[in-house]
């Protein structure tokens, strides 16, 4: 561990598992107090009691980001633990299912519209007051690569992930006189366990992805949690409104 957030206080969201836990564990091995979240509570637990075995400080607070009273509960509970609010991840996410446009169930679009864009338009709803009374804080919002590119069979997801950056950019400019930095951060394909989950069924499936990536792998999760590390920290002062693609070169081709 080292002291570099020693002071900081941070609230992950979308926490139990994958790309939610790599952040929140590495956030506490940097010396930050931890808020995970999830609707999943054993498993954010599970994530808890990693970053307590490893001397880290964390609780677990039961949040489902579509819902603005559990959102605002949730943000209450982390300033009343540790007294404020310097980092927010808002990486609660869902995939949908795959189906061409016109085919998309209309039920799982609101799903994973609701999830996916509202849930993190909630979360600023109620992070920012906190940061702005401060006068500092940095919030990052987890996109995709499928929020810079078209991604087929996918339309609900796709089209929610445009719209987080479109979000995190809006929200940068609105709060960039107040001390706050809004950035997204915007994955490829990346080993986790909805992934991995996919991938037990599917094992020919690893290879067609891989051979989509310039880079001849897939990224990790603790990849994306240093990045998560390195946007919220002092040396990325002067980045905000930015999407951090991180997809092995997929977008340069």
């Amino acid at each position: 561990m080292t002291n570099q957030f020693s002071d900081k206080v941070a609230l992950v969201t979308g926490g139990a598992s994958g790309l939610g836990r790599a952040s929140a564990m590495a956030m506490a091995r940097e010396g930050a107090k931890v808020v995970v979240s999830d609707v999943a509570v054993s498993e954010g637990e599970a994530t808890v009691r990693l970053i307590l075995r490893a001397g880290g400080q964390a609780i677990f607070v039961k949040a489902d980001v579509t819902k603005t009273s559990e959102v605002e509960a949730m943000v209450q509970a982390t300033v009343r633990a540790f007294g404020r609010l310097d980092f927010a991840l808002n990486n609660a996410g869902i995939d949908g299912v795959r189906a061409r446009t016109a085919n998309y169930p209309e039920e799982i679009w609101h799903q994973v519209i609701n999830l996916n864009l509202t849930g993190v338009f909630l979360c600023l709803k109620h992070e920012l007051p906190v940061m702005v009374e401060q006068g500092s804080g940095v919030i990052i919002n987890m996109s995709s690569v499928a929020g810079v590119t078209g991604f087929p069979g996918h339309a609900a997801y796709t089209a929610s992930k445009h719209g987080v950056i479109g979000l995190t950019k809006t929200a940068a400019l609105d709060y960039a006189g107040t001390g706050i930095r809004v950035n997204a951060i915007c994955p490829a394909y990346t080993h986790t366990p909805m992934l991995d989950r996919m991938l037990e069924h599917k094992p020919e499936l690893e290879a067609k992805l891989i051979s989509r990536v310039p880079l001849r792998r897939l990224g990790t999760a603790e990849e994306i949690a240093q990045a998560a590390i390195y946007l919220f920290s002092d040396a990325a002062a002067f980045i905000t409104g930015h999407p951090l693609v991180m997809d092995g070169g997929i977008v340069a081709e």
